[in-house]
């Protein structure tokens, strides 16, 4: 957490910035565990003021703010990270701000609460080659049946795991991963390879259905509350939850299952075994 759905909703909310130039680059001193940075606070003035943001675009789970200069200065949110464009939720989390002037939004701000988010401020070369080492997948928003089903459809671990796997498929965490294989009836436990076209073709379907449809609620903050959307509010997709964080309780697709949670490649996943047989 942020999954896609958060980060994309990260990105719509930032877009106010496109345009705006940028007057000032700040380090805001912090006295919890320190984000991890590319380069310099020196070497981020030097390529950022004075510049326009030209675009906001989003890679996998990653915000990407890119200037006139083809500078993309990139923020990794990890767990618990936000790009903002308003007051914080608290300001002794506040770990970098962006000045700018010529737009409505004054700022540009990422919150960490736990700091083990990441800002890269690549130049081209650097960006590609950076982008290389990530070795993301195609993003699940954009990715065709086919192309879903030929990537993940190869190993023998459980689908579940493979969903998580970035290298296969950008953008897919452990909470969405529950709820999509919960309203495509698979079992989380079941091997990838052991799914046919036809069950392949319906995970794809709900896929884009699950992440269009989290977008569409601006993602989901949960019990702790971190995750905000750029104007420091909570999404409301938690609400949608079938399965995610409901162990114990009723399944609400067939209402003859107990939700239960087990652990796969060190990540709780949540399941019906009544309507999500092996």
């Amino acid at each position: 957490m942020p999954e896609l759905p958060e980060v994309e909703t990260m990105r719509r909310g930032v877009l106010p910035v496109v345009g705006a130039r940028i007057e000032s680059v700040q380090l805001v001193p912090c006295r919890r565990r320190p984000i991890s940075i590319s380069h310099s606070v020196a070497t981020l003035r030097r390529r950022l003021v004075g510049t326009k943001i030209q675009a906001v675009e989003r890679i996998g789970k990653k915000v990407v703010v890119i200037n006139d200069s083809q500078i993309r200065l990139v923020f990794e949110p990890r767990m618990t990270g936000l790009v903002l464009t308003s007051k914080p939720p608290t300001n002794e989390h506040l770990r970098f701000r962006l000045g700018l002037q010529g737009k409505s939004v004054r700022e540009l701000l990422y919150w960490d609460r736990r700091g083990l988010g990441l800002i890269y401020c690549l130049n081209e070369e650097e960006f590609f080659s950076q982008l290389q080492r990530w070795n993301l997948g195609p993003d699940a928003c954009d990715i065709s049946c086919s192309e879903f089903s030929d990537r993940l459809g190869q190993t023998k671990r459980p689908i579940k795991v493979a969903l998580l796997d970035q290298s296969l498929l950008a953008g897919v965490g452990n909470l969405y991963a529950s709820e999509i294989l919960h309203r495509a009836k698979i079992s989380p436990l079941r091997p990838a390879l052991a799914l046919n076209a036809r069950e392949w073709k319906r995970v794809h379907q709900v896929l884009r259905e699950v992440l269009d449809e989290a977008i569409e609620y601006e993602g989901s903050t949960l019990a702790d509350g971190t995750y905000r959307n750029a104007l420091n509010q909570a999404g409301s997709y938690q609400n949608e939850h079938r399965v995610y964080d409901r162990e114990g309780e009723r399944c609400p697709s067939c209402r003859l299952g107990t939700i239960i949670r087990i652990v796969q490649a060190q990540r709780a996943t949540f399941f019906c075994p009544k309507c999500q047989s092996r």
